[in-house]
């Protein structure tokens, strides 16, 4: 009897392991951050970095935080985050990050643990059908049951999370077969592809603009860089067109920029909702003209807008899913603004005074409000707005606090807003953490409430561990205040699940190994902030405003006040 392996043993005890390939296909890549929880179910992954250093893992404290990291990359690098979870639990706490990342159209690529293959549909432990259950929340979701096929599902990952409209991709990995063995051949980095536009829609599209009276530009959506940003501005001055950023989206264009014109957001100045209605000619570039765009989508009519409308997007599915156009665009915004700045510029003496206008009326949103109490956040904000380096990152979550960055902060340079556009809580501290570890040379400010601190401040703990001096503010007035403002303008005076009891944030953040202050008066902030770059570690500023300073221009009372009038 012959004692020589069989050809199919042979083929199995050739080559590496699944959790190897996957690692080197990664580094083949160009992935160089893991933002990872570690579980049982990829360990062969995790044995694989150890001889990849050119992958360098951020180990954080729940998935949801790492999943935001890596949301936070992909939109500071245009490159896929990558975010590593094990099963079950692991992958749905993960998915808070996978929804940013889909509303916000960011490259991410989620790698999910899973059971045996042979363990397949038995409700084993921690078993879910991934396919299911991220099915539209990413743009790709598969399974990868053969090790020789990893180099092709992690290339496909790549390509579909970075072209056309960006977004996250989830591939799950049966653990035997990470631990199979396979041979492999070699392939190329991925190449980003992106929709161009063409001649005849750029001589269509300055046929409109020349003929428009009162044009507007709304920019925002994923898949910009830098260099679009510098065409934008170019486009914008040699037509002299005013400049509106949708939800989130204010860092795209200099905001000192004297076409800049403000905030198409939550609170929209109503000035600036006005011009949105009574424009004749709306040049959308990037944006989904979602709810929070449209202003629950009554800034523009269904389906067909009463102003004309040119819609550019690098998503084909997008154009004229709720709104018809004038001219819709299949091209990247990428190739868009850069026609556009070579066209030869149109008479704009019909809007160039007007686009003035609406500039100072974006300057006068940013005259400091007073409201209640001890601390005022505009005019802390203000004085982080003078003081802080034209690069400096702001990172945020979701919640009320927020709306005084957004108005009273300017942001100067190319990504130095990262804040989620689908309105996740949780997202400043990990953004914060990210955006640190991805750009160490540059002051990066993480702003959260106390409720939204709460869900990922355990990530403070990942920022000591890899020594990332973010400086963390928490403004706390012991309430989840954007639930209590909506509360008591539809029930007002019955409060309901919206009271907060919260640990000393301060006290907190040093038994973390942090810096921590806690800030009661307004005069207090400047010498505090000063201390908290001064520490040499990550800093935690924890401000106490009052309860009744719930909007930057109504208080708590007048809110509740005004909604009895009207007989609530």
């Amino acid at each position: 009897m012959s004692t020589n392996p069989s050809s199919t043993e042979q083929r199995r005890n050739a080559g590496k392991i699944g959790g190897h390939i996957l690692v080197e296909s990664l580094r083949a890549h160009g992935a160089d951050l893991a933002f990872a929880v570690p579980g049982e179910s990829y360990l062969a992954v995790l044995d694989g970095l150890v001889d990849a250093p050119e992958i360098k893992t951020i180990v954080c404290r729940q998935e949801g935080g790492a999943a935001m990291m890596a949301e936070a990359y992909g939109k500071l690098t245009g490159k896929p985050g990558i975010c590593m979870v094990t099963r079950g639990p692991g992958a749905t706490n993960a998915s808070a990050g996978v929804h940013i990342a889909m509303q916000d159209s960011t490259p991410m690529i989620l790698l999910v643990g899973q059971v045996g293959r042979e363990m397949f549909d038995r409700e084993a432990f921690q078993e879910l059908d991934y396919r299911r259950m991220f099915g539209q929340m990413a743009k790709w979701v598969a399974q990868i049951d053969d090790p020789a096929r990893i180099p092709e599902y992690v290339s496909r990952a790549f390509h579909v999370a970075t072209s056309g409209r960006p977004g996250p991709v989830v591939l799950a990995l049966p653990e035997d077969m990470l631990t199979e063995r396979a041979e492999t051949g070699d392939f190329d980095r991925y190449k980003r592809t992106e929709p161009h536009v063409g001649a005849e829609d750029m001589a269509r599209f300055r046929e409109l603009l020349a003929k428009a009276k009162t044009p507007l530009v709304i920019i925002g959506g994923g898949g910009w860089d830098e260099g679009v940003a510098a065409d934008v501005a170019r486009f914008a001055e040699a037509n002299n067109l005013p400049v509106g950023a949708s939800f989130r989206c204010q860092d795209y264009l200099d905001n000192r920029h004297p076409n800049y014109v403000g905030h198409v957001g939550i609170g929209i100045d109503p000035k600036l909702g006005a011009r949105v209605r009574d424009s004749d000619l709306l040049i959308v570039v990037g944006s989904r003209l979602g709810e929070m765009t449209t202003s629950g989508y009554t800034l523009l009519d269904i389906p067909r807008p009463r102003q004309g409308l040119v819609h550019v997007h690098a998503g084909s599915d997008e154009l004229g899913q709720v709104y018809q156009g004038d001219l819709l665009i299949n091209a990247s915004q990428r190739s868009f603004f850069k026609a556009a700045a070579d066209l030869e510029p149109v008479d704009s003496s019909a809007w160039a005074e007007d686009t003035k206008v609406a500039r100072s009326e974006y300057e006068a949103t940013r005259t400091v409000l007073h409201g209640p109490g001890d601390v005022q956040m505009a005019e802390i904000v203000k004085y982080l707005d003078e003081m802080l380096p034209e690069d400096s990152i702001i990172t945020n979550g979701a919640g009320n606090y927020a709306t005084w960055v957004h108005r009273y902060y300017g942001y100067k340079a190319w990504r130095s807003c990262l804040a989620p556009t689908c309105g996740s809580m949780g997202y400043g501290v990990p953004a914060g953490v990210a955006a640190k570890l991805v750009h160490p040379e540059r002051t990066v400010i993480s702003f959260n409430g106390d409720g939204c601190y709460m869900m990922h401040g355990q990530e403070l703990a990942t920022a000591v561990q890899y020594g990332v001096n973010t400086i963390f503010i928490v403004v706390n007035n012991g309430m989840y205040g954007t639930i209590r403002m909506h509360q008591e303008r539809e029930y007002p005076g019955r409060v309901s699940a919206t009271g907060l009891k919260n640990p000393d944030f301060a006290a907190l953040a040093r038994a973390y190994g942090a810096h921590g202050e806690t800030v009661t008066r307004t005069a207090d902030f400047a010498p505090a902030f000063e201390r908290a770059k001064a520490a040499g570690t990550p800093a935690l500023i924890e401000i106490q405003v009052d309860p009744e300073a719930l909007t930057i221009a109504k208080s708590l009372s007048s809110i509740r006040e005004t909604a009895l009038a009207a007989g609530l």
